[in-house]
């Protein structure tokens, strides 16, 4: 049987200034991103809570490998998110990956950037248990001070 997908909400985040931890030909690059607010829209409304932190393994050949922590509040309660997954871009721009400035963003097609996750959730209020009886994945994107991502339940 094929799975389908639903869309249930998007989180747009702002994140700060990326904290670069290493950066070798070798071994790629490790940044820290503070996460420092957003807003849910959907089937969840409410916002980011500042405090979270996207982690970042750039790999050599480009392929980064991150796995996000923040929370978000929502009408329902508090909801913390552990976000997994792996962003590409094309080849021509894996060097930019590197620097400092990353700007460069704003100049790759969003269709030609490989960018999913695989969140879960964790809850305390009983009408928001469905986000952790089912599996749920994640389609992002680049914006100008962060991510927009778009959570789909898998049916």
């Amino acid at each position: 049987m094929t799975p389908e997908l639903r869309h249930c909400f998007s989180i747009t985040i702002q994140v700060d200034k990326p904290i670069i931890v290493s950066r070798s030909p070798q071994t790629g690059k490790r940044q820290l991103i503070p996460i420092i607010g957003g807003s849910v829209s959907g089937q969840l409304r409410g916002h980011v809570l500042p405090g979270g932190v996207d982690s970042q393994i750039i790999e050599p050949n480009g392929t980064c490998r991150l796995s996000a922590r923040y929370a978000l509040q929502v009408a329902e309660g508090t909801v913390y998110v552990e976000n997994n997954g792996i962003r590409r871009v094309p080849a021509q721009y894996h060097d930019q990956l590197f620097a400092d400035d990353m700007r460069f963003f704003s100049d790759i097609p969003p269709e030609a950037i490989y960018f999913r996750t695989v969140p879960t959730f964790e809850v305390d209020a009983p009408s928001l248990s469905w986000l952790t009886t089912s599996l749920f994945i994640c389609a992002g994107g680049r914006t100008q001070d962060g991510v927009m991502l778009d959570f789909y339940k898998v049916g």
